[in-house]
């Protein structure tokens, strides 16, 4: 996938720089485990920082971000957003496949609620206390999923929205809901990896609170890679992860 225009840098960066740049510098050291405030200004403290990511880089102290200190910074999210190296023969094992190649590099916010490289990448540029982001993980995935394909096999539009997932989803009939699985065992064997779950917010609601990719589907649970979530499997989380899930007030879309 092509990463986003944020990442169009002018290089080197250094002591004295200041600006977007500097922000999403000091984010990515902060995500590569080396914590540092983010105000945008490359100071001392920025300086000693990216000399500690250097080191722990095995790269070159210099404390000057170069194009070799840059691409060892974003390798996580080159490694999330790459194509595909997989032999997966249809649509829903590449979605679990994509899934899983973002669990690997462990998306997370920073820098505040829903807020963060990460955030912004699944929710197209968005981020803030206003903009939960499991559905625009989903989304994002699906459409990673379908890149290099022939033909786009994705059926669902970008959103951030779980109840716009749901509306799009019931639109092409392939909504698979609680009641439907519960009355027709049929169906109930309809739900596979690459499906994508959807929380209700309670058992006779139609509001939907969550979202994320089945991975794996058991009889009394199914397994899952989620975003904007935790261990405790909160709604409003603060990464990717995998999640263990009972099927009470779940709907799934069937891929």
């Amino acid at each position: 996938m092509q990463l986003p225009k944020e990442y169009t840098v002018k290089l080197p960066l250094e002591r004295g720089s200041k600006g977007a740049a500097v922000k999403l510098l000091q984010e990515w050291l902060c995500l590569n485990d080396c914590k540092l405030s983010i105000d945008g200004s490359f100071g001392a403290a920025t300086e000693a920082t990216v000399r500690k990511f250097q080191t722990k880089s095995r790269i070159g102290a210099t404390g000057i971000v170069d194009e070799e200190t840059w691409n060892m910074l974003l390798l996580p999210l080159r490694n999330a957003t790459r194509s595909l190296s997989t032999t997966a023969e249809t649509y829903a094992q590449r979605v679990v496949a994509a899934a899983r190649q973002h669990l690997k590099a462990h998306p997370m916010e920073i820098g505040g609620q829903n807020a963060g490289p990460w955030v912004r990448l699944y929710m197209n540029g968005k981020e803030g206390a206003d903009w939960p982001w499991c559905a625009g993980f989903v989304t994002y995935i699906l459409a990673q999923a379908s890149e290099g394909l022939k033909v786009d096999r994705n059926p669902l539009k970008p959103t951030a929205s779980c109840d716009i997932l749901a509306s799009q989803a019931a639109d092409k009939e392939i909504l698979l809901t609680e009641k439907e699985r519960a009355k027709d065992e049929g169906k109930k064997a309809l739900l596979r990896p690459g499906s994508i779950f959807l929380v209700r917010a309670s058992k006779s609601s139609s509001d939907y609170v969550h979202t994320g990719i089945v991975t794996a589907v058991h009889d009394e649970y199914f397994e899952t890679v989620e975003g904007n979530t935790n261990d405790a499997g909160e709604r409003e989380g603060y990464e990717v992860c995998r999640r263990l899930r009972g099927y009470a007030n779940m709907d799934f879309i069937i891929l």
